[in-house]
Order: C-alpha cells, then structure tokens, then sequence
C-alpha cells in the first residue's frame, strides 16, 4: 500500500491515542521509518523465535502500515511547516510597506476630514493599536472609509487608486498573517498526529527490538538486525 493509504487507514487509530502516551521524536523521522522497514525485512526470518520469547506477530506484520503512516504523517508536517516559513518570509518583505501605507492613509484623511468631527473620531479609532492584526484590519477600513468620502479626497489630489490597493493589501496581509499566527499554536494538529504516528511504530519496533536482542543474545549475527544503526542500542 502506499503511505497515503496506510496513513488514511490508520488515521482513527492515530487520533484516539491519549496526549499523555504519545512520544517526541529523538531521531530523525526519515531514519526511523528505515530503520523500521529494515527490522521488518530483518525479522520475517526470525518468526518463530521472536514469537517463542512472546513476541505479538502482528506488530511485525503491521510495521509497513506503520512506517508507512509514520512517513505520510512526516510529509504533511514538512509541508505545513514550509508554508508558515514562506509565508513568515513573506510577511517580513512586504510588512514594512503596508505599515508604510495604512500611515500614509491615517495621515491624509487626517487633512481631508480635518473640519468633520465625526470622520476625525473615526480615523482616531482605526489608527488605535500597532499590531500585524491591527494593520490588516485598519487598511480595509481605511479603504472603505476613503471609498464613502471621496468627495473629500478629491480636492487634496488624493489618488483614489490607493484605496483599492490598501483593500486587496488587507485580503494579501491577512492571508500572510493567518498562514503565520494562525497556524502557530502551541503544537499544530498535523504534528501532533505526527508525532503520534512516530510513537504507534515505535511502539511497535522497540517491542521486536527488545524480543529479538533477549532471544539471540549469544547470537551476534542476529542479535545486530534488532540494534539501532542510528542509537547503536
């Protein structure tokens, strides 16, 4: 099966695991997952041994399924965490120039509405708060409130373009913002299910690993398919 279909099929398995039980990854994912494909070939030899010392024959057998959920689970994290990174680098190269434009805006409608008291409450309310959020929210409010006062704009040469620019930089900005603070909880969904994935194999590789080194601890040439390349134990 492919991974995708192990990792669909395991899915529900994954999600019930209790948060307490599951384990962080202390060993590169794609070496674990090879390290288990390698044991399972290791061990289909062994069978009979492995299961005289009380070794449970499914965990050998379910062991592709697992590596193969394990390196799904792996893919998605890796693709969630490149979008955030590119999305946090491209908030950083355009950030400074929608800041840039949400003042300009805040400082023209300023002198365009300097005798309505009401439009001046309003602009004083929009340039309340410095955050990436705030910035999102006051250029399409900005945008609007320029859009139903244009007739004041006007007479300050003011290029009515930019309204529409500060609109579609809100719809860009936040967009770049949801893909960075949004996605940054404490631990996104999809690494928790990685990692839930890596401790359902390893609970599964540690056990045969564990069999296999009690049943051919005096023979070297066996005893080595149940040690870790990667811990040497």
């Amino acid at each position: 099966m492919s991974s995708t279909t192990d990792y669909n099929e395991l899915l529900p398995v994954l999600k019930a695991m209790k948060p307490a039980d599951v384990l962080t990854p202390n060993i590169p994912i794609d070496v674990f997952v090879q390290e288990a494909e390698n044991l399972y070939h290791w061990c289909l030899d062994d069978q009979q041994a492995l299961t005289k010392v009380g070794l449970d024959w499914n965990l050998a057998t379910t062991l592709p399924s697992r590596a193969g959920a394990c390196r799904e689970a792996q893919s998605l994290w890796n693709k969630e965490r490149n979008t955030r990174e590119e999305a946090e680098q491209a908030w950083k190269e355009q950030a400074p120039a929608a800041f840039d434009l949400r003042d300009q805006l805040l400082h023209d409608f300023r002198f365009a509405f300097r005798k309505s008291e009401g439009l001046l409450k309003r602009v004083d309310e929009i340039a309340q708060g410095d955050t990436n959020s705030d910035m999102v929210q006051d250029l399409n409010d900005l945008a609007t409130l320029g859009k139903a006062n244009t007739g004041l704009l006007t007479p300050i040469s003011f290029d009515l373009t930019r309204l529409d620019l500060a609109a579609d930089l809100s719809d860009r900005m936040g967009d770049l913002l949801g893909a960075t603070n949004g996605e940054r909880k404490e631990v996104s969904e999809t690494m928790q299910i990685r990692d839930k994935a890596y401790t359902y194999l390893k609970l599964a590789v540690d056990e045969i690993r564990e069999c296999g080194k009690f049943a051919f601890w005096r023979n070297p040439e066996r005893f080595k398919g149940y040690v870790s390349n990667y811990n040497k134990h």
